[in-house]
């Protein structure tokens, strides 16, 4: 196991937060940070509170208590705008694509370039979603004007992925990336998201596979029953003792014991 220390500042850190849902606590003082250039896993089992620190850190459920820091700066974060304005995007496993819209279209949705103030610049965006598209060497798309409908399950990642670090983002945050791809388009979303990193994107994966996480993550957050119980280093471990923590990583605080006593 890894202390938190070492490898620079943290580009996202989130100290001691928590959510509860009325007697539901979600999570309960989770540290939790990110660095700029480096993948972060975070796994745990069904309800150990991935989603709930995730939809936290962007807004969606604002946190009880506790601190985030971004770049350096504690930041309060209301809504997916103030992230997205921060420079924290998240993908989604649905994506989040209109998939009757070529991939120009999807990548510029609601952000559309305007030339003269009235026209819609559809050279101007289709050379910038090119342009991102290749500085992530996505190479198995024909055209930036296919519609997504006929897009694969790892082209449509791609495209999810490209649009998530156009708006001058610093950190991306993927919701089971892999998850229902085969073997070749899984490798394709894995190599993306090594590119992110090397781009110096901060890169936070959430998966249940854990040869994908061995495959991709620098370190790994493990969260159980909504605490976090392990950080390692991936060179440092194996899936083993991953495996251990996510079943039976030692808790600091046992819900339910204060009523008891």
């Amino acid at each position: 196991m890894t202390s938190d220390d070492g490898g620079g500042s943290p580009l996202l850190q989130c100290q001691g937060v928590s959510k509860s849902f009325g007697a539901v606590q979600a999570i309960y003082k989770v540290d939790f940070d990110v660095r700029a250039g480096e993948v972060m896993a975070l796994v745990g089992d069904n309800g150990a509170g991935k989603s709930t620190l995730i939809k936290g850190i962007v807004g969606i459920y604002p946190f009880d208590e506790g601190e985030v820091y971004f770049d350096g700066a504690q930041v309060r974060i209301h809504g997916p705008k103030d992230a997205a304005d921060l420079g924290i995007e998240v993908v989604y496993q649905d994506l989040a694509l209109a998939d009757n819209l070529d991939v120009v279209a999807n990548m510029f949705l609601g952000r559309e370039e305007i030339s003269n103030g009235l026209v819609i610049d559809e050279l101007a965006m289709e050379h910038r979603a090119q342009e991102v598209l290749e500085s992530l060497s996505v190479t198995t798309l024909k055209s930036v004007r296919q519609v997504v409908a006929g897009l694969s399950g790892g082209q449509r990642q791609a495209v999810a992925v490209a649009k998530s670090i156009m708006w001058d983002s610093k950190l991306v945050i993927l919701d089971e990336p892999t998850a229902a791809l085969g073997v070749a388009q899984t490798r394709q979303v894995l190599d993306l998201v090594l590119r992110l990193a090397e781009q110096g994107f901060g890169v936070v994966i959430i998966s249940h596979n854990l040869h994908d996480i061995f495959e991709v993550a620098d370190r790994i957050t493990v969260l159980r029953l909504g605490q976090r119980v392990a950080v390692f280093d991936k060179a440092a471990t194996n899936q083993q003792e991953v495996v251990e923590a996510i079943t039976a990583g030692d808790l600091a605080h046992v819900p339910g014991m204060e009523a008891a006593i």
